[in-house]
C-alpha cells in the first residue's frame, strides 16, 4: 500500500515538474516571437532588409488591408445610399408598394460587390501571394546575414573577415557534389509533402466538435512557428532530420512561439487575418532569424536537472503520408530519404 502511494506521489510530482517546464518553455517561445524589437534592429543595419520589409507593409498592409477598409467603409455604404434595401428610403409611394424594384436594387449591389472582388481583390490577393513568398525569403537572407555582420555586442565586423564570410559561404555553396544535391532536392520534395499534409490535417481537425478548434489553434501555433524557423535552419545549411528532431523534441516552445501568429487568424475574417498575417509573418520570421532557441530550452533543463519534456511526434500523420507519396516515386529522390523517415 505504501508503495503504491509512493509511485502516486512520484508520478504527481513529476507531471508538476514537467507542467511547469512546459509552461515556461511556452512562455519564452512567446516571449521571444513578440521580440520585435529586432526588426528595427536589423532594418537599420541592412538597407536591403528595409526596403524588402517597407515593400510588404506596403503592399499587404496599405494596399491589400486598405482595399478592404476602402470596401467596407465607403463602396459599400455608398452603395447602400445609392441602391436602397428599405422602403423608408425611397420617396415614391409607387415603387415602395412594389418589392421587385429592391429585389432589383439588391440584386444589382450584390453584383457590383461581386464584381470588385473578381476584378481586384482575388488579382491582388494572387499578385499578394506570390510576391509576399519570394520577399519573405529575401527578408529571412538580408536579416540572417545583417546578423551574421555583427557581433553579440553589436559592433561590425571587419571588411576583411567579412569577406572571409562570403567567400566561406560561396566556397560552401560551390563543394557540394551530384549526390549532395539530389538529397537536397529530395528534402525540399519532402518538406513540401510534409507541411503541405500538416496543414490539410490542421483544417480537418479544425471541424472536430468541442476540441476541434483548440487543436486548431495549437497545430496552426506548431506549423508558423514551423514555417519562421525553417527560413533560418535553411540559411544555416540545418538537415531536415534534426529539425523536426530539434522541433518535436522543444514543442511546447515552438506552441508559444507560433501562438500569436496563430492568434491573428482567429480573430479577423478570411481576408483580413490574410492581410494581418502577411504584414506580421515576416517580422516573425526575423525574430525568429534572431532567437538562439537552442540556449534558451536548455536553460530551464539545467534547472530540472536535465529533464526534458519528452518528444510529441507532431508530424506523424503528416510524415506517413508523406512517406507513402516518396516510395511510390521510382527516382534517386524516393531512395534518398529514408535516413530522415524516423520523426
Amino acid at each position: 500500500m505504501e508503495s503504491s502511494v509512493s509511485v502516486l506521489a512520484d508520478l504527481a510530482g513529476s507531471l508538476t515538474r514537467k507542467s511547469k517546464q512546459g509552461l515556461v518553455l511556452w512562455a519564452e517561445g512567446f516571449r521571444e516571437a513578440c521580440c520585435l524589437h529586432r526588426v528595427f534592429i536589423y532594418c537599420f543595419r541592412s538597407r536591403q532588409l528595409a526596403i524588402r520589409t517597407g515593400q510588404c507593409f506596403l503592399l499587404n498592409g496599405f494596399i491589400f488591408l486598405g482595399s478592404i477598409f476602402l470596401l467596407k467603409s465607403v463602396i459599400v455604404p455608398a452603395l447602400q445610399w445609392i441602391l436602397p434595401d428599405q422602403c423608408p428610403q425611397i420617396t415614391s409611394e409607387d415603387s415602395c408598394s412594389c418589392g421587385g424594384i429592391l429585389e432589383f436594387y439588391n440584386f444589382l449591389r450584390l453584383g457590383l460587390v461581386q464584381l470588385f472582388y473578381v476584378f481586384w481583390f482575388f488579382p491582388l490577393y494572387v499578385l499578394s501571394l506570390i510576391l509576399s513568398n519570394i520577399w519573405y525569403n529575401d527578408i529571412a537572407k538580408h536579416g540572417f546575414f545583417a546578423i551574421e555582420e555583427y557581433g553579440a555586442s553589436g559592433t561590425k565586423l571587419s571588411d576583411q573577415k567579412e569577406s572571409q564570410t562570403s567567400q566561406k559561404t560561396v566556397s560552401k555553396a560551390k563543394s557540394t557534389d551530384f549526390e549532395g544535391v539530389m538529397i537536397g532536392i529530395a528534402e525540399q520534395i519532402y518538406s513540401i509533402l510534409l507541411l503541405t499534409f500538416f496543414f490539410l490535417e490542421v483544417y480537418v481537425i479544425g471541424f472536430i466538435p468541442y476540441i476541434g478548434k483548440a487543436l486548431n489553434f495549437l497545430l496552426l501555433s506548431w506549423m508558423y512557428a514551423y514555417y519562421c524557423f525553417e527560413y533560418k535552419w535553411n540559411l544555416s545549411g540545418l538537415s531536415l532530420d534534426k529539425r523536426l528532431d530539434f522541433f518535436e523534441t522543444n514543442w511546447a516552445f515552438f506552441a508559444g512561439f507560433g501562438s500569436p501568429c496563430a492568434l491573428a487568424i482567429f480573430l479577423f475574417s478570411p481576408l483580413v487575418s490574410y492581410g494581418v498575417m502577411a504584414i506580421l509573418f515576416p517580422l516573425f520570421v526575423l525574430t525568429a532569424t534572431g532567437s538562439e532557441a537552442d540556449k534558451i530550452v536548455s536553460l530551464p533543463r539545467t534547472k530540472w536537472r536535465g529533464a526534458g519534456l519528452g518528444r510529441v511526434p507532431i508530424f506523424y500523420g503528416a510524415d506517413y503520408v508523406s512517406m507513402k507519396i516518396l516510395a511510390l516515386l521510382p527516382t534517386q529522390q524516393g531512395r534518398a530519404m529514408p535516413e530522415n523517415k524516423a520523426l
